[in-house]
């Protein structure tokens, strides 16, 4: 049993390349997409993604705002499924909150680039795997343990 599932998750979580987002197909189907980790979380109940409004994945969280996220570290063999809601974010604070210099590389009209938006992920569930147990946990605010 985990003892403190903030710090562990959120460690696991700052230590992944990759993220592993999850949403609803239109015919009801569960999707899964790699992504970029996210630009900043906060605890272990928030996350902001970057990707492009005209994608599959926009769409399907505009109709559908169930969604997952999975981080997966390969070393240990041990993983954390949080559960809970998208949000599309397509306003100037919350596109300029994640901008970085480096993003005209996909983004090539800048922070305003309509193609640019934010996925913020809020998360009200999790489930824990690491040495063949897995155990399910809670989300709190956990806004007091802001990390970037």
């Amino acid at each position: 049993m985990m003892r403190d599932p903030k710090k562990t998750i959120g460690d696991l979580i700052d230590k992944q390349g990759v993220a592993f987002i999850g949403s609803i197909s239109t015919d009801g189907f569960p999707n899964m997409k790699a992504m970029l980790p996210p630009r900043k979380r906060e605890g272990i109940h928030e996350f902001w993604f970057t990707t492009n409004t005209s994608s599959m994945r926009v769409a399907q969280y505009h109709k559908n705002s169930s969604a997952c996220i999975y981080f997966y570290d390969k070393r240990f063999f041990r993983g954390v499924m949080l559960i809970g809601t998208m949000e599309v974010m397509e306003d100037a604070e919350s596109k300029g909150a994640i901008w970085r210099d480096g993003d005209t590389m996909y983004y090539k009209g800048g922070v305003t680039d309509p193609d640019y938006c934010v996925l913020k992920f809020t998360a009200q569930s999790g489930r824990y795997c690491s040495n063949f147990k897995s155990e399910d946990f809670g989300v709190w605010d956990t806004k007091s343990a802001k990390s970037q």
